[in-house]
């Protein structure tokens, strides 16, 4: 990475935190473009060539699941199948995610109807990802089975989320994940 990139990097991750803690001090509607412009020490201009909106700073914490499922598919060893494949990758991602601070990102999310709209866009972007990167692994898989593979890996990803958030988000994600891909295996029991 260039010293240019980095140093976006850095401003980008800057701003993210500063907007996060303003968020959790102020509440997501009272906290003001300029107040995080101002906090995290840039022009108002300069927020702009980050992100659109405040939205998009919270959409952001969510964005890159696709793009992490992706690199963790395919730092899986070869000659697995797809779909546990991909369950091994979803148990290590979830199991990075720190916990407090996904709370707190999610009651956010949660409270703001625009954001709980695009939040849903992404999902299918996410598949999209996933499903693309499934067909260069296996590419003799038939791609029914395939899309089958990345919609239910987005879906699972969903109702673990849903879960989690049900039970206060007290167990780490990865437990919801776990249960969700029992329910798979053994058919949904008597579903």
């Amino acid at each position: 990475m260039g010293l240019r990139e980095e140093k976006r990097q850095q401003t980008l991750k800057r701003i993210t935190q500063t907007a996060l803690g303003l968020f959790a001090r102020h509440g997501y509607e009272a906290t003001t473009l300029d107040m995080i412009a101002a906090d995290a020490g840039i022009s108002r201009r300069t927020f702009f060539h980050y992100f659109k909106s405040k939205d998009d700073i919270l959409l952001s914490q969510q964005a890159g699941l696709g793009e992490q499922l992706v690199d963790a598919i395919s730092a899986e060893p070869r000659g697995g199948r797809p779909m546990k494949t991909v369950q091994t990758a979803m148990r290590r991602i979830a199991a990075s995610y720190p916990l407090e601070e996904l709370v707190a990102i999610d009651k956010l999310m949660m409270s703001i109807e625009a954001v709980q709209s695009r939040k849903q866009a992404n999902y299918i972007r996410d598949e999209k990802l996933v499903l693309e990167a499934l067909r260069g692994l296996w590419p003799d898989e038939p791609d029914m089975d395939l899309r089958l593979v990345a919609f239910i890996a987005i879906g699972l990803t969903r109702l673990s989320l849903d879960a989690w958030r049900n039970d206060g988000g007290t167990k780490p994600i990865v437990h919801y994940l776990d249960q969700a891909f029992t329910a798979l295996d053994g058919g949904f029991g008597a579903v």
